[in-house]
């Protein structure tokens, strides 16, 4: 199977669903679809301003593949994790927001991936697990940084001693999702999220994607002046201005409860 294969992508309108397409192996991240991942972000036109990512088959992923390690050095390791680091920034800090459907297996790099997603919707069947302590090994695609930061060191810690999975509606718990939903009803919640997110100002879900987590990291003096800045950065845009004139002029449509 190409790489183009091992992962598909498939536009309509301003929204790319990007499919992990390895079923037969649990959809398990070989450094194969982790680049193919790539091209196809690369290649998605201007007309795209959302991102689906999914999976064919039963599970998200099962993680790394691990036949990829064999006996790899210690510098091979680095540069092989170095290669899931740049692929996972271009996600997560792209032009674009992520919604990620998840079900079955979301262990280890699948976690990992899953993770570099804006917006995170579990099916039922959704399990969520970092097995890698029982594998003799440690996270090497950004989870003990991005996972960490949804869930907390206390709780990634625990869950990789003791081999712990996380069903789907204790992942909505704890906040490695967002929305929990029946099993089969996925995709309808990631699209509807995905109108959602699509209608708003590019510039504006620009600035959330890439402020929001700088802030996180700041002192509250430096993020307050970040904020100050993106957000006249933001509303000096011509789309701004004229949503704000339209919310005046009583034509754009009110905040309701979902």
């Amino acid at each position: 199977m190409s790489n183009s294969e091992l992962v598909t992508c498939i536009i309509e309108g301003p929204i790319a669903t990007i499919t992990l397409n390895r079923p037969a192996k649990r959809n398990a991240l070989s450094l194969g679809m982790i680049s193919a991942i790539d091209r196809h972000i690369a290649a998605l036109p201007e007309s795209v301003h959302v991102i689906v990512l999914a999976a064919n088959g039963e599970h998200f992923s099962a993680g790394l593949d691990l036949s990829e390690l064999g006996e790899m050095s210690a510098a091979e390791g680095v540069f092989h994790s170095r290669a899931w680091y740049e692929v996972f920034d271009r996600l997560q800090f792209g032009r674009r927001p992520v919604v990620a459907l998840l079900h079955g297996a979301v262990v280890g790099g699948g976690l990992e991936l899953a993770a570099c997603a804006h917006v995170r919707v579990a099916e039922h069947s959704a399990y969520f697990g970092l097995p890698e302590g029982q594998r003799g090994i440690f996270l090497g695609g950004g989870g003990s940084v991005r996972i960490t930061k949804l869930m907390g060191f206390s709780r990634v810690t625990e869950m990789m001693l003791t081999g712990r999975t996380y069903n789907a509606e204790l992942a909505l718990q704890v906040g490695l999702v967002h929305h929990c939903v029946p099993d089969g009803g996925g995709m309808a919640k990631a699209l509807e999220l995905a109108q959602r997110i699509a209608g708003n100002a590019p510039m504006s879900n620009f600035a959330i994607m890439h402020t929001l987590p700088l802030i996180a990291e700041q002192p509250m003096s430096h993020g307050l002046m970040t904020e100050s800045l993106v957000g006249a950065i933001t509303q000096s845009a011509p789309e701004a201005k004229a949503r704000m004139a339209d919310f005046l002029a009583k034509r754009a449509a009110k905040v309701e409860r979902s």
